[in-house]
């Protein structure tokens, strides 16, 4: 019986090459043809470890831990302003699998920002945001907006206190009109009050009080009144 030698089929030579070549451990700066770059460690011609990573379309830089290739860890990202040519800082915090993930701070103008908890490269968990208009708000978030329980502290020092759901108030909840005096204590149903109790808070001190305070309501059982509406707006 004749002896059949086993064929060896060799890799091709760029293959091999590759393989001498694997890029591991600290390294200069790498240039793609794109005009990306960076700067940092490396394992298994992966990203991998501490690095700067330069992207030259947009300007963008991340400069923190990398993992297989993907930012993981923490990190900075920052942006460049198309007049001024300036790098600004974007972001600051957690990363997993190349999204913002974890505890971080968001930057979206010089006066508008989020710090708190994301998931998968959207507001969740616990947050603050601070807006343009001076509105602040704290509590629940759930895939970028509020959700949940939190509160909503305007510029004029009005807040709302209750409960939120994708984005809009929720749920029972209390809003504080300290500009002049008065508390509403109700149900909000997708943002709109449905029903509920207004009474004087404070009105004392408040800066543009009511002309006259509220007067008492008349009623053998306004608790009872109150809870028959409320079970009539959780039912619509």
């Amino acid at each position: 019986m004749p002896f059949l030698k086993r064929v060896v089929k060799e890799a091709p030579p760029t293959v091999v090459r590759g393989r001498k070549v694997q890029r591991c451990g600290q390294r200069h700066t790498v240039y793609w043809v794109n005009g990306d770059q960076y700067r940092g460690e490396w394992l298994h011609d992966k990203k991998h470890g501490k690095g700067t990573n330069v992207w030259k379309k947009n300007g963008t830089v991340y400069d923190g831990d990398w993992l297989h290739g993907k930012r993981d860890g923490f990190g900075t990202m920052c942006k460049m302003d198309p007049e001024s040519k300036e790098h600004t800082r974007v972001y600051i915090g957690g990363w997993k699998n190349d999204m913002k993930h974890g505890s971080g701070a968001f930057f979206y103008s010089d006066s508008a920002y989020y710090e708190g908890e994301w998931h998968e490269n959207q507001r969740s968990g616990w947050g603050r945001m601070y807006y343009d208009n001076g509105d602040m708000y704290e509590g629940q978030w759930l895939h970028d907006a509020p959700h949940g329980q939190g509160m909503l502290l305007l510029a004029n020092k009005n807040r709302y206190e209750g409960g939120w759901k994708e984005g809009k108030k929720h749920g029972p909840g209390k809003f504080y009109f300290l500009d002049k005096g008065q508390l509403y204590e109700g149900v909000w149903m997708k943002g709109v009050a449905k029903c509920g109790a207004v009474t004087d808070f404070r009105r004392e001190e408040a800066p543009s009080p009511t002309m006259y305070p509220l007067p008492k309501v008349h009623l053998q059982s306004p608790e009872l009144v109150l809870q028959e509406a409320q079970a009539t707006a959780s039912a619509e």
